[in-house]
């Protein structure tokens, strides 16, 4: 691969050199707030962002950072996700190109919480995070990070909160009429054969404010948007279930390798790491959204205000997905090249080799809203209220089918190279490279689809997920004049979230004889050019295609077979979670060592109930085609339920120092709380089966049970502390030093319990593998810096040069033991067995985070380019336990540039991912690769014209 770190170093000395400039010039400038600056400027584009995102930032009573826009559009970035990371402390997880999960503070998604307009927000991921991807940020103004915690805030968030709002349309104060079109294209769409082409996303929005006499103000916002793009991607990548083998053992070409215990490891057996299959994927991604925002705000009278919001957005991919699998990669494992931690560097091997096209389609649909009422009773009391819905349904639906090698091809002829009837020998070689070397036998060719003759198989998979979230809140604000005590707030919250999820498969087997004509029907070119061609070590650039959809309907005689009848199973969740919270909280303003000194202090109390529905049946063996084994429920379903339910008190504290005009020091202490995702409250279990290989009976079919949650899982607890400095020179410059300390009450570890399953009639006895909360407690430390500042006093055209960066590091002791070569705990004597790898720390935690970019204005053009790193990460799998996975440094590079034409019109463009950097998953050890993923740079054209 090119070696782009000169010129990631060059830009980051930049920034440390103009970073020095500039604050040392800080001093010389404007002070904040002078009134010549405030009359001789109009403040525009990136500029105007960073001084609302300052001025709020000064004014919070929190530890807070904020990006915001005056006017609605504004927000300088292509996405919601990547406007986030933007912001101090703040790192996004990036998935299909694009900003998804957010990590704060080095503390991944699920130990922080996300609201829309200051309310919980349901999505269709299985955790509590909120899906990015569904909020257009042409509509949303303000992303705010709250770092300490207040009393009146929703219950959760032991990184923080962040919130995302939409505008008050009486509040914004203008009418706004707003019409924005971008052309979208992604690089790697040059690659395919048949390139989609540009896509495109347009928006409209309409704000305006009607005086309706003596019915008052009414304030009227909606906006709308569509979009339709492509996302071609390219990978290497491997299955999610790793074992140990035991590092002795020559293994016979027709049996796996030998898994190897804890305890023969201690005592001195050597091992390596070794995935069950690994893939090459070639796929084309076409994505829709259409979302619809609105709001209606209304003063009746000077004491009386209604609110309305509501949120609608639905979101359609698909994906036509070519892989080739290796689906035997335990099978005769020899000529081993080990290193020290396990990670298997060469070997040689045999497998059976698959062409496996698959189409997906995934449907989204998000509403959400709520009601709000705001009465000031008196001068000095006000009551309000607020009733929300957030709803979420995802069905993701795949249709794959499977064609294998054989000895003999679709026209009986003898295939050279195939071995032990449908085995392939090949060789692994992952030595200084960037994806293993796999070197299939040369006698067989990859690129005749003849030789994919046999095992057709064909599965439609379709998992729906809902998430529903009902609340109500009321809230009591009494204020008083010439006291230190300046508002007292009370307030209570009902809540009422509910989880469901099932995901049905329908599974047939063919024959060779039945398999043969689907083949030739279906047949078509590699889809791309330069399939992974940044990747050094490939080897595998091409292979036999074949139409996902036409395959299907070919074997099975229809487009689609639907769902089975009863789609109830073993593994679907069924969750309900009540909430009920209540806090008082009081602001103060005093003077303490001679300094002004204010802020609030107060409690919060939380009860939740979880009330998880958990289904078990006997299951029927079946025996298919190629072999392999599956296991299917008898249809007689027993109904499990279980109850959980946890108290919490959440004391908070924040107090600022202003120690000058221009000085602030906040000091906050609180204890905060993360509930578990809904997903992993599920009472359901996971069986994974192995694959490719007779079994002589079906308890060794069975790699591993799993269950898919926890009902009695509790909430994660910290208590915490932050201290910050904020210097604001003047409106255009700060810099801010933050030092923070959390402490973990808990943690989570796996425990094995066995449980007993009628198997074919047959009582069987497997370990079942739970994520369990554990008494243990860790600590993280933290320091986070910032630095905003826009060279004003250099001659022009310099003047119009400004810069922003953001610096976090974060250590933890926390731990996070691996779902099957970690710690192992007894439920019943609570005995802990040493794991054969090392835990991973805590979820999303990178040790460096960096976020910077360099702004520059002249007249009516602004360009800026946007640098964000962050260092390797434990990056959780979303839905339910599983092995630990890391994603490697990454490291990225955008560009933005607008031209004004005039007050009403503009143009900009925008480049994202410049540097083509891919995501590199490692598993179950760091080195260990998984996954090689790389999608290229997206750029992006628009025109907006308001009036």
């Amino acid at each position: 691969m090119p070696n782009r770190r000169p010129l990631k170093a060059a830009l980051l000395c930049g920034m440390a050199w103009t970073f020095g400039v500039g604050m040392a010039q800080a001093q010389d400038a404007t002070p904040a707030g002078s009134a010549s600056q405030v009359e001789e400027v109009v403040v525009t584009g990136f500029r105007a962002s960073v001084q609302s995102s300052i001025s709020q930032k000064r004014n919070a009573d929190i530890v807070a950072d904020i990006l915001s826009a005056d006017d609605i559009g504004d927000l300088p970035a292509s996405s919601i996700g990547e406007a986030i990371e933007t912001i101090t402390g703040a790192s996004t997880h990036r998935e299909k190109g694009g900003a998804s999960e957010i990590s704060i503070r080095g503390l991944g998604p699920f130990l922080g919480f996300a609201t829309f307009n200051g309310r919980e927000a349901s999505n269709g991921s299985g955790d509590r995070s909120v899906n990015f991807n569904q909020f257009p940020s042409e509509l949303i103004n303000t992303v705010a990070i709250y770092k300490t915690q207040r009393a009146d805030f929703i219950e959760g968030g032991v990184a923080g909160i962040i919130d995302m709002r939409t505008i008050q349309p009486l509040d914004f104060g203008r009418r706004r009429i707003q019409l924005e079109g971008r052309a979208l294209w992604a690089d790697y769409d040059s690659k395919l054969n048949d390139p989609a082409g540009p896509g495109w996303r347009g928006t409209a929005s309409y704000v305006d404010q009607f005086d309706l006499g003596g019915a008052g103000m009414l304030g009227l916002s909606l906006g709308i948007q569509s979009l339709e793009t492509t996302n071609p991607e390219e990978l290497f990548t491997s299955s999610s279930t790793w074992v140990a083998c035991n590092g002795t053992q020559t293994v016979s070409a027709t049996s796996n390798c030998s898994e190897v215990s804890a305890a023969q490891v201690a005592s001195g057996t050597p091992y390596y790491l070794i995935p069950g299959s690994r893939t090459y994927r070639q796929f084309i991604e076409n994505d829709q959204r259409d979302a619809i925002f609105g709001a209606l705000q209304w003063r009746p009278n000077d004491v009386l205000e209604f609110s309305l919001d509501y949120q609608s957005s639905r979101r359609t991919y698909t994906e036509d997905r070519q892989d080739l699998n290796f689906s035997e990669t335990r099978r005769g494992v020899n000529s081993r090249d080990v290193s020290a931690d396990g990670v298997l560097l060469f070997y040689t091997g045999n497998s059976s080799i698959e062409s496996t096209p698959t189409f997906r389609i995934r449907d989204e649909q998000y509403d959400g809203g709520g009601l709000g009422v705001k009465w000031d009773v008196r001068d000095n009391l006000t009551i309000s209220g607020d009733l929300a819905y957030s709803s979420t349904y995802r069905s993701e639906m795949d249709r794959q089918t499977r064609l294998r090698s054989f000895n003999r091809d679709v026209n009986n002829v003898v295939v050279p190279g195939v071995i032990n009837t449908n085995r392939v020998g090949y060789t692994f070689d992952y030595r200084n490279s960037d994806i293993p070397a796999i070197t299939v036998d040369p006698l067989y060719d990859l690129n005749d689809h003849d030789n994919f003759s046999t095992n057709g198989r064909v599965r439609r998979d379709e998992l729906v997920r809902e998430h529903e979230v009902r609340s109500a809140r009321v809230d009591v604000e009494y204020r008083r004049d010439n006291s230190v005590i300046t508002t007292v707030k009370a307030g209570t919250r009902l809540s009422d979230m509910t989880y469901t999820d099932f995901d049905d498969r329908v599974e047939r087997s063919y024959t060779t004889a039945q398999t043969g004509a689907a083949n030739l029907a279906c047949r078509r070119d590699f889809a791309q050019s330069d399939f992974l061609s940044n990747a050094s070590g490939n080897t595998i650039t091409s292979w036999a295609q074949f139409d996902a959809l036409c395959l299907f309907e070919a074997l099975t005689g229809v487009a689609d077979t639907g769902r089975n009848a009863d789609t109830r199973a073993i593994s679907n969740r069924d969750v309900e979670e009540r909430t009920i919270a209540a806090y008082v909280m009081a602001d103060f303003d005093t003077m303490l060592f001679d300094l002004p000194f204010s802020g609030n202090f107060g409690v919060r109390y939380v009860n939740t109930d979880v009330t998880s529905r958990g289904l078990r049946s006997g299951l029927n063996v079946i025996n298919n085609i190629d072999g392999s084994v599956t296991l299917v429920s008898t249809g007689a379903f027993e109904t499990q339920t279980f109850e959980g339910s946890s108290d919490a008190w959440l004391p908070s504290f924040n107090g600022t120092f202003e120690l000058k005009d221009d000085l602030l020091l906040r000091v906050g202490a609180f204890r905060a709380m993360s509930r578990p995702d809904p997903s992993a409250l599920g009472a359901g279990r996971t069986i994974t089966l192995e694959s490719g290989l007779s079994f002589p009976t079906v308890e060794d079919a069975i790699n591993n049970i799993t269950a898919n949650g926890n009902p009695a899982a509790e909430p994660l607890l910290s208590w915490n502390a932050d201290l910050s400095l904020e210097y604001y020179p003047n409106p255009d410059s700060m810099f801010s030093a933050a030092i923070y300390y959390k402490q973990f009450n808990g943690g989570f570890a796996p425990t094995v319990s066995n449980e007993t399953y009628i198997i074919g009639g047959t009582p069987v006895v497997v370990p079942v593998q739970v994520d369990t909360a554990t008494d243990d407690t860790s600590d993280l430390f933290g320091l986070e810096l910032t630095v905003a500042h826009r060279f004003s006093n250099l001659p022009a055209p310099f003047d119009g040069l400004g810069v922003k960066a953001s610096y976090n590091y974060a250590d933890s002791n926390y731990q996070t033991h691996d779902l099957r070569l970690g710690d192992q705990v007894d439920p019943v004597t609570g005995v802990v067995t040493p794991g054969i790898i090392e835990s991973a720390g805590i979820f999303g935690l990178s040790n460096h985070v960096f976020s910077g970019s360099v702004y520059y204005e002249i007249g009516p053009v602004e360009l800026q380019a946007i640098y964000k790193a962050r260092t390797e990460y434990y990056q959780k799998f979303v839905g339910g336990p599983s092995q630990n996975r890391y994603i490697r440094d990454t490291d990225t590079l955008d560009f933005r540039a607008s031209y004004r034409v005039n007050s009403h019109l503009s143009f900009s463009f925008e480049a994202s991912n410049l540097t083509d950097e891919p995501r590199i998953h490692d598993m179950p050890v760091p080195g260990s690769l998984r996954e090689y993923n790389t999608y290229g740079a997206r750029y992006y054209l628009g025109a907006r014209y308001r009036f």
